[in-house]
């Protein structure tokens, strides 16, 4: 619709806040009835620019289940927000934030992933989380898997592999739904669905012992079976919560070419296919003809029920959210070179990057954000993005000015592509407070506005602590994305 003015500054009614995922903070893994999850077998990386996530096979995880410490799989302990949420909450509310993004671990509801009931401890666990974000006035944004599937289904099942996992998942949906559903708005169901064809981590299915092209057909087979329990729960929430709202999540890779050189032009539009492939198939319903060739060169055929598309098609989401670190370079024969550790690509030498190898593109999520807007015409949300650095505490406080400057550049780039005219929703920045890092399992590579007191050995108060950021985001808020010095 042509207007003569445009928007030049945040919605009133924008979400800002910050994103967490239970296996990151939680802690607790063997409390209260909690079943062990695939992020609690993966151990700690030993090279901080490769991610240790997925080497897993069987004689590994015969390995982490025989132990029960947390000391070399840091995210069983994470930093003990079980017992420490209304602390945690408490600071989130002195930020000003209007919603808060967790995961529920579905371990911790069903232990198994498919016991015929529910764990009551683990229902009363979230259910108190959720008194406390009522009590500030913050909304939730749910996740109902964020890498942290029952390991018995791997053990049962090979995970997500199997079609049975939808039936388990979409009972697991079925009952939390119920529970929070009048209190929750807002919902997403598979955090970074496209790094399944990474493995285990995303599928709960163990292919490290497999060819290229068996470990890519087992892959996409269980992305198909997520995609479908996506739509199967998108439908319940819709009959059960008909106010609430689901989404999907995609790790943004936003490829540019090497040259413009045609073939590398092509090669990186290549690139972008396969990785919007998953929100192309949540939000418009359907796989993108596109997908047929590489599907066909690479040897997967995706066994599908007779109904399978048509529960796709009636069960879109209703926002597209995703995260945002990076930007990548690809080229026509290129020989996969890594960007930092989670992606493939050529470095861009017109970008500085951080200590875990990051290349930092404020830019490039404007890019994304009106890429995304005109593929899919459905509200966006920026659900993570974040920089990981190695704070120090001096005299008991952090000055992490690089921190606010990353991060005042990226929120100056959403502002740009609001005025382009995107329909953004909100901004869940990563990670509010320090965590365990997903693709290293450290501590030291800390994301938040608090700092907590632990290393990657585990020892510490786990004291909070509030960083300079804390206060300047707090002033982010408070002028809806105005005050950014």
């Amino acid at each position: 619709m042509y207007q003569s003015k445009y928007p030049q500054n945040f919605p009133e009614n924008f979400l800002w806040g910050g994103a967490t995922a239970a296996n990151q903070i939680e802690g607790a893994w063997n409390l209260d009835g909690k079943g062990l999850t695939t992020a609690e077998v993966v151990a700690k990386a030993e090279n901080r620019k490769k991610m240790s996530m997925d080497a897993v096979n069987e004689a590994v995880l015969a390995t982490a289940i025989a132990d029960q410490t947390a000391i070399n799989y840091p995210k069983r302990r994470g930093i003990d927000f079980y017992h420490h949420y209304a602390e945690d909450i408490k600071l989130f509310a002195e930020m000003g934030f209007k919603v808060f993004r967790f995961s529920i671990a579905w371990a911790r509801i069903f232990p198994n992933g498919d016991d015929q009931h529910p764990n009551e401890a683990g229902l009363k666990f979230y259910d108190q989380v959720l008194d406390e974000l009522e009590k500030y006035q913050i909304e939730p944004l749910i996740t109902l898997s964020h890498y942290e599937m029952p390991l018995a289904l791997t053990k049962k099942y090979n995970g997500w592999a199997d079609r049975r996992t939808i039936a388990a998942f979409t009972n697991y949906t079925k009952t939390v739904f119920k529970r929070y559903g009048k209190r929750v708005k807002y919902w997403l169901t598979f955090n970074e669905i496209n790094t399944g064809t990474w493995g285990f981590h995303a599928t709960g299915a163990l292919d490290q012992d497999s060819t290229k092209n068996e470990q890519l057909q087992l892959r996409y087979q269980a992305l198909h079976h997520q995609l479908i329990a996506s739509a199967l729960a998108t439908k319940q929430l819709h009959q059960l919560c008909p106010m609430s709202k689901m989404g999907c999540m995609l790790a943004r890779m936003q490829t540019y070419p090497a040259t413009p050189n045609p073939v590398d032009v092509q090669a990186a539009q290549v690139a972008d296919q396969k990785n919007l492939f998953f929100t192309d198939v949540q939000a418009r319903g359907e796989y993108p003809n596109f997908m047929n060739r590489y599907f066909a060169e690479h040897g997967i055929k995706i066994t599908m029920h007779p109904t399978d598309q048509q529960i796709l098609a009636a069960n879109p989401v209703d926002f597209v959210s995703f995260s945002y670190y990076m930007t990548t370079v690809t080229q026509a024969n290129q020989d996969g070179t890594a960007v930092g550790n989670m992606a493939t690509g050529g470095r861009n030498p017109y970008l500085q990057e951080s200590a875990w190898g990051w290349q930092i593109d404020p830019i490039g999520l404007r890019i994304t954000l009106n890429e995304m807007w005109d593929r899919y015409q459905k509200p966006l949300f920026v659900v993570e993005n974040g920089l990981g650095a190695l704070d120090k505490l001096v005299n008991g406080k952090i000055h992490d000015i690089y921190r606010i400057n990353y991060l005042r550049q990226h929120i100056q780039q959403m502002k740009e592509a609001i005025s382009d005219g995107v329909h953004l929703m909100g901004y869940t920045m990563w990670g509010p407070i320090d965590l365990i890092s997903f693709s290293t399992s450290e501590m030291s590579k800390r994301y938040g506005f608090i700092y907590v007191d632990q290393d990657d050995q585990g020892n510490g108060s786990l004291r909070r602590i509030r960083k300079d950021s804390f206060y300047w985001y707090q002033k982010v808020i408070d002028s809806n994305g105005e005050n950014l010095i």
